[in-house]
C-alpha cells in the first residue's frame, strides 16, 4: 500500500509526498522549492507518514470485505 498526496495548479502536478519515499518530490521549479522547504520541517513529515496507517491501513480492510 502506497500513500500519494499530490498538488496541482493548471492540471500539473507540482509536488508529490509518497510513503514509499518518506518525503515530498517536486516536478516543477516552484514544486521543488516547495519539496525542499517542507522536507525540511520534521512535523509535517511525520504527519504524512502517519496518514498512510490513518488512511490507507485503516480502509483496506473496509475494501476487502466489500469484493
Amino acid at each position: 500500500i502506497e500513500y500519494i498526496d499530490s498538488y496541482y495548479y493548471n492540471k500539473l502536478e507540482l509536488t508529490r509526498f509518497s510513503s514509499s519515499v518518506g518525503k515530498y518530490v517536486g516536478f516543477t521549479e516552484y514544486g521543488v522549492k516547495n519539496a525542499e522547504y517542507w522536507n525540511n520541517n520534521p512535523s509535517l513529515l511525520s504527519g504524512e507518514k502517519a496518514q498512510k496507517e490513518v488512511y490507507c491501513l485503516h480502509n483496506i480492510q473496509n475494501w476487502y470485505n466489500n469484493m
